[in-house]
């Protein structure tokens, strides 16, 4: 009768060990999965400030060097400037000139 309880003890025992370690695997693949999607969402957010800082930097250099095209607009509703080239540029949203023809150009803002 004894032996009995005991092997019932032992395989509970075993069968709880076998529990936790399958728990432990799981939370450590659940929290490895967290990481990876909170680092990427913190990488995807810095992008997108490191873009809006340079489309801004961009567009004050823009205003403050080149003239600035009135009463037209780039195809996007950007605001257009001209160089000392005479050639006609808006800033993207990324930060980088966009050069156009004239014939490009809009003469209404471009409506969302």
């Amino acid at each position: 009768m004894r032996d009995n309880i005991y092997t019932t003890i032992n395989d509970m025992k075993n069968k709880f060990k076998i529990a936790l370690i399958s728990v432990g695997i799981f939370s450590i693949s659940l929290a490895h999965a967290q990481d990876h999607s909170v680092g990427h969402k913190i990488g995807s957010a810095a992008k997108d400030v490191g873009h809006k800082t340079s489309e801004v930097t961009v567009k004050g250099a823009a205003a403050v060097t080149g003239k600035r095209y009135k009463n037209h607009w780039a195809p996007t509703g950007e605001l257009i400037y001209i160089d000392k080239h005479s050639r006609y540029y808006y800033v993207d949203k990324r930060g980088h000139y966009q050069y156009l023809k004239k014939s490009q150009l809009r003469t209404k803002p471009f409506k969302h």
